[in-house]
């Protein structure tokens, strides 16, 4: 678990395109971007310049 409250958790979404996240060991995940979102201390980073492209088999 990212250390987010389920509450907020339900909420979260891509910023780019608006679809819903995935939870990842290493924060919170885009499938259809294929983007990797940071969660620092249970705050996620929903922004373009702090995630990273990643190639991951769906």
């Amino acid at each position: 678990m990212n250390g987010i409250p389920p509450r907020v958790r339900a909420l979260l979404q891509c910023p780019i395109c608006q679809q819903p996240l995935t939870d990842d060991p290493d924060g919170l995940y885009c499938p259809q971007d294929k983007r990797l979102y940071p969660v620092v201390a249970g705050v996620p980073h929903l922004v373009l310049e702090r995630s990273k492209k990643v190639s991951r088999k769906e």
